[in-house]
C-alpha cells in the first residue's frame, strides 16, 4: 500500500523546461518524451460556426456514434476533455470503495487521483494479484505506459466476469493499433467494466483533448453529470469527426506509424540500446542510470522520459524520419560512451 502523496508528476513533452535547463529553440530539439503519434491527419477545414456557436447535443451524439464504430463499441460512449479528465472523476463512480488496486508501474495520474479522495493504493504486478486485495476497484493500463507490457484480452475478460464486485478500469491508450487487445466492444455490457479510449495519441492530437469512456449506462451518467455541459468543444467534436469519418486516412496514418516504429527500433538496437518493452508509439528501454542518460540526451538536445519508478529505464517516442533516427541513434552511441 502506498502513502498519499500531492507531488505533482513529471510528465513528457515539457519542452520549455528543457530549453530552460540546456538552452536552444524549439526548432532544434528532437522531442521524443511522449507517446503521442508524430503524425497527424490532414485536418479539415473548419467553420466559423464551428468556432462560435456552443456544440449542439446532436453534434456530440453524432461523434460519440462514430466513436463506437471506430474503436469497436458496444455502446455509445461518452465524450470526454481528455481521459484525463476522466481519470480524476473515477474517485467518484465508487464513492462506498476506500481501496484501489493498480497494475503498476503505470501512468501516475490514477494513484493521485484516488489519493486525493483518501483511497489507499495497492499497487499489484498483475490483474491475478488484485483479486488477493479488498480494493473495490483495479486498473489496468493495456498496452501498458511505460513499459508496453500486454494483458490478452481473454484474461481481462475473465477477470472482470470472475470480480463481479470490483469495478475494472482498463485504460487503452495504446490500443488504437491493438484491435485484439481491446475490450470496448464489452464494456457497456458488463456492467463492472470501464474502458477509456485516447483520441489524441494515436491521430497526433493532444492539445485537441479529447478522449471516450465506453461504461455502462449508470457509469456514464455520474461521469456526464459531473464534467458538466459541453464539456468537449466544437473544434474538438468536427475533427474527430473527420477523422472516424475516413478510414482511407486511418490506415495511412497507421501505415506511417509502423514505418516510423521499425526505423526507431532500428536506431535502438544499432546504438546497442536493451529495449525491454514497446507499444506502437513508444519504446521502454534499459539503460542503467535512466536519469543521467535523459540529462547526456537532453544536452544534446533530444528530450527523452526518466522514471522514478524504474530508475534504471528510460522511454522513448517514435521518431518521425530518417534523420531524426540516425541523430538519435548517434546521440544515443555517445550517451552509451560517457556513461559506460
Amino acid at each position: 500500500m502506498t502513502q498519499q502523496t500531492n507531488t505533482p508528476i513529471a510528465h513528457g513533452g515539457a519542452l520549455s523546461e528543457a530549453i530552460k535547463r540546456h538552452g536552444g529553440s524549439p526548432s532544434e530539439w528532437l522531442d521524443l518524451s511522449t507517446g503521442i503519434s508524430p503524425f497527424t491527419l490532414p485536418l479539415p477545414e473548419l467553420s466559423p460556426d464551428t468556432w462560435r456557436r456552443l456544440p449542439e447535443q446532436s453534434e456530440v451524439q453524432r461523434v460519440c456514434e462514430l466513436a463506437m464504430r471506430h474503436y469497436g463499441g458496444a455502446v455509445v460512449p461518452i465524450a470526454v476533455p481528455g481521459t484525463q479528465s476522466a481519470i480524476q472523476l473515477l474517485p467518484f463512480l465508487t464513492p462506498n470503495a476506500s481501496e484501489v488496486a493498480i497494475v503498476s508501474p503505470t501512468y501516475g495520474e490514477y494513484q493521485q487521483a484516488y489519493e486525493r479522495m483518501d483511497m489507499v493504493v495497492d499497487p499489484v504486478a498483475t490483474l491475478d494479484a488484485a483479486s488477493a486485495t479488498r480494493a473495490g476497484v483495479a486498473v489496468l493500463a493495456n498496452p501498458n505506459n511505460p513499459d508496453g507490457r500486454e494483458t490478452p484480452r481473454d484474461d481481462i475478460f475473465g477477470f472482470v466476469r470472475a470480480q463481479r464486485h470490483r469495478l475494472i478500469v482498463v485504460d487503452e491508450a495504446f490500443a488504437d493499433m491493438r484491435q485484439d487487445l481491446s475490450m470496448a466492444g464489452a464494456a457497456g455490457m458488463e456492467p463492472n467494466l470501464l474502458v477509456m479510449r485516447s483520441f489524441g495519441k494515436f491521430f497526433g492530437l493532444a492539445g485537441l483533448r479529447l478522449g471516450f469512456v465506453f461504461a455502462e449506462a449508470g457509469l456514464a451518467k455520474i461521469l456526464s453529470d459531473r464534467l458538466g455541459p459541453w464539456a468537449v468543444s466544437g473544434p474538438a467534436l468536427a475533427i474527430a469527426a473527420h477523422a472516424f469519418s475516413r478510414r482511407d486516412l486511418v490506415n495511412e496514418l497507421c501505415g506511417k506509424i509502423e514505418k516510423a516504429h521499425a526505423m526507431t527500433r532500428s536506431a535502438l538496437s544499432m546504438a546497442r540500446v536493451s529495449i525491454v518493452g514497446d507499444s506502437e508509439l513508444f519504446f521502454c528501454c534499459e539503460v542503467g542510470d535512466g536519469a543521467a542518460v535523459r540529462d547526456l540526451l537532453a544536452s544534446h538536445k533530444v528530450l527523452v522520459r526518466a522514471f522514478d519508478h524504474s530508475p534504471s529505464r528510460i522511454r522513448i517516442g517514435l521518431v518521425p524520419d530518417e534523420l531524426s533516427a540516425v541523430r538519435l541513434r548517434e546521440t544515443l552511441r555517445l550517451a552509451g560512451q560517457q556513461t559506460s
